[in-house]
């Protein structure tokens, strides 16, 4: 029997794709973070940077613009984000694994033509599902589509919405038909602009504070019928599809803070000392650290076999589900821990611990809760059973 390649083994073009981001994460992104966090904002350098560097386009097919790579590339540029600013990776990440793949798959050629470039290039996108009273019941949704004539008006309030504050381009669920239930449900998309269109409240968060985080704001909005994303009805089958691939790219952000946290507190405990001995040599820091690290170590072997799977067209709901639940749980635990590596000052704004322990919670409750996540593996256990 041919032997099998290791699961992680990275083509030459990923490897490069790894080194690259690293070193713009280390080098250009880092001096910037605590300032973004503070001022709860997006670099607009940064943004301009992540475009230029092909980061905001990985999949788009290099006729329209992008890099032409596939989908384990988007989750190593996420993942190597992470390890620096969540919030820079999720901006990336929603771009890549959300936004871009439901226009590749689901846009009409006049549709990718037109927006793909530009959302290669230039144009942030930001994907609008969650409502106030439709979080965890996605399909619980509100936000209304009255068809008159050549156009459809929207009419609603999407919350949470990453993005929305650099975005160019929203893509809107809303509902055709409320009779129909979640066969009314519909994509839009609606450009920055569009009358009718604005932006609500800006979140105020605990972490991911540079993420840009809004209500989006439908009053009486036009988008012509040509902006359906897909065909009338089918939004459900987008989002669920979507949703599904992005829960990949948020364990690719999760490992990735994981990691950051973990190289941090352990570049402290190797230096710092207590009775006569660095803290890293004594056996109960050991021990921890061993732990952390081959917790680490497994979630990253689920969030890349995950999108393998997804990357072959194999079956993957299951395992996305899984690698999203275990990786925030992972670095929610490794973050935690290693502020208690640092000791008093791992409590404080001077040291970056902190930082990755705020941006860890998100982990676990955007792009499907924990507990959603669960159920969605017990299903599909219970589906092999029945």
């Amino acid at each position: 029997m041919a032997s099998r390649p290791a699961l992680l083994t990275l083509s030459d073009e990923e490897s490069m794709l790894k080194e690259s981001v690293s070193s713009f994460a280390q080098n250009d992104l880092a001096p910037r973070v605590p300032a973004m966090d503070k001022a709860s904002k997006m670099d607009k350098e940064v943004l301009d940077q992540c475009f230029a560097q092909g980061l905001m386009g990985v999949e788009i097919p290099v006729e329209h613009g992008g890099a032409g790579m596939d989908f384990v590339s988007s989750c190593i540029v996420i993942e190597e984000l992470a390890k620096v600013d969540a919030a820079v990776a999720v901006c990336v990440d929603v771009q890549n694994t959300l936004f871009n793949n439901a226009v590749m798959r689901y846009g009409t050629p006049d549709i990718r033509a037109k927006y793909l470039p530009r959302l290669a290039t230039d144009m942030v996108g930001s994907f609008c599902l969650s409502e106030a009273g439709s979080g965890s019941d996605a399909f619980a949704l509100a936000t209304k589509a009255t068809e008159d004539g050549d156009s459809y008006v929207l009419d609603g309030t999407k919350c949470w919405i990453t993005n929305a504050g650099e975005a160019g381009l929203f893509l809107v669920m809303a509902n055709v038909d409320h009779a129909l239930g979640y066969k009314g449900i519909t994509a839009f998309l609606v450009e920055k602009g569009t009358p009718g269109l604005s932006l609500g409240k800006k979140e105020d968060k605990l972490g991911i504070r540079a993420s840009s985080t809004h209500e989006v704001i439908l009053e009486n909005c036009r988008v012509p019928k040509e902006n359906v994303l897909g065909e009338v009805g089918k939004g459900y089958k987008i989002a669920i599809e979507t949703l599904n691939e992005g829960r990949i790219g948020i364990g690719a952000q999760m490992i990735g803070l994981a990691q950051g946290a973990f190289d941090f507190a352990m570049g402290y405990i190797h230096q710092r000392k207590q009775f006569g001995s660095r803290i890293a040599d004594f056996q109960g820091m050991q021990f921890q650290y061993a732990q952390a690290a081959t917790d680490i170590e497994a979630a990253r072997l689920m969030v890349y076999n995950a999108a393998r799977l997804k990357q072959s067209g194999q079956p993957f709901v299951t395992e996305a589900a899984m690698a999203k639940l275990y990786s925030s749980q992972v670095a929610n635990r490794v973050a935690g821990q290693c502020i208690e590596w640092l000791g008093g000052v791992g409590f404080t704004r001077e040291f970056a611990a902190e930082k990755y322990f705020r941006d860890a919670k998100i982990g676990q409750i955007y792009e499907g809760t924990s507990n959603l996540q669960l159920q969605t593996i017990a299903k599909q256990i219970s589906r092999t059973w029945s």
